[in-house]
């Protein structure tokens, strides 16, 4: 079975997209949407916005609730 990135079901703050993040890379939730507010805070932010949009219309929903 390969690896896939789906949104979470489970991990959801907007849409899914940083908990599915985290459940691809095996870590804590909080840890990814922390590094991504930093990143936001330091960075310019507004790439990371469209970056997130675009990632919620493009990566699937999982069909498993994995809570």
């Amino acid at each position: 079975m390969s690896k896939r990135l789906y949104r979470s079901n489970s991990n959801v703050m907007l849409t899914g997209v940083l908990g599915g993040v985290a459940e691809y890379f095996h870590v804590d939730p909080t840890l990814v949407r922390l590094a991504y507010v930093v990143l936001w805070v330091f960075t310019a932010g507004f790439p990371l916005f469209l970056l997130y949009i675009l990632a919620a219309i493009i990566i699937p929903k999982s069909d498993v609730y994995s809570g």
